[in-house]
């Protein structure tokens, strides 16, 4: 990729997180990040050693790849400013929730080829998964190089009705707050029942993190591994009858089709 050129809008946390991920992988030559920061540029110009600027047309020049890596609530002021810079050819990759493509190429160009990619937060330490909706103006070289890009920070997977992504913010962008919460919960569990502090945050987070490298691992699904670890009569038997008997997976599914409603009231409103 070091003979393309890819300009980053926007330069928080998640846009952040892809220009480590491509610095790592030898891209520097040909990446720049705008921002209206001169904090947040001078923290990507020292942390990175790439160019930067507080101009978007400058991202934007010359680019194969254009990231869009801004709030949904600005992205509206954000494409007027690059209307006049961003030529057809270009890919427009947008990590903002919410926006639509159709809402992007109405803000640029009507055949625009835009790929909407959804990461998540373990992207910040290169252990993150996307999920990615072409529009049907992205061609063969854009779909790899988008894919390319988004594996910077771990990941990527295609969805094939731009919809879905939706559900992918249910289920990955918004997932890891969901493991939070339980690794919080089993954390004052054990603490209730004696543990130190220390002791069973360590405990729980090693647990969590432990099982879901099995997980990865493993040639079973979640469902045969949970069983392998529930011997009848057991601690775990006891445990998880407690949270089936209390619609334990029915709060799981409510919770994550609240999250995909949630996204498909996002885009309608923007």
């Amino acid at each position: 990729m070091n003979d393309l050129r890819i300009g980053i809008i926007g330069a928080g946390n998640m846009a952040q997180a892809l220009i480590s991920g491509l610095v790592k992988q030898g891209f520097t030559d040909g990446l720049i990040a705008s921002d209206p920061s001169q904090q947040a540029r001078n923290a990507v110009a020292s942390n990175y050693a790439i160019k930067t600027s507080a101009d978007n047309n400058d991202a934007v020049n010359n680019s194969d790849a254009i990231i869009l890596a801004v709030k949904p609530q600005i992205m509206d002021i954000v494409l007027s400013s690059i209307h006049a810079s961003v030529e057809p050819r270009q890919l427009v990759i947008s990590i903002a929730a919410g926006i639509t493509s159709a809402q992007i190429c109405k803000g640029l160009s009507e055949q625009q080829p835009v790929v909407r990619a959804m990461p998540n937060t373990p992207a910040l330490i290169g252990a993150g998964i996307s999920g990615l909706a072409a529009n049907e103006y992205v061609n063969d070289s854009q779909r790899q190089l988008a894919k390319r890009i988004m594996e910077a920070t771990g990941e990527a997977v295609w969805v094939t009705r731009e919809s879905q992504i939706n559900a992918v913010t249910a289920v990955s962008g918004s997932g890891p707050a969901y493991f939070f919460l339980l690794i919080e919960a089993l954390i004052k569990a054990g603490q209730k029942i004696g543990l130190e502090p220390d002791t069973a945050t360590r405990l729980a987070l090693a647990t969590g993190a432990g099982a879901c490298r099995l997980a990865l691992q493993s040639d079973v699904t979640p469902a045969e591994l949970r069983q392998q670890v529930t011997s009848p009569g057991g601690t775990t038997a006891a445990a998880l009858h407690v949270l089936q008997e209390n619609g334990f997976v029915e709060i799981m599914e409510q919770a994550v089709q609240a999250a995909n409603q949630r996204g498909i009231d996002l885009s309608s409103v923007n």
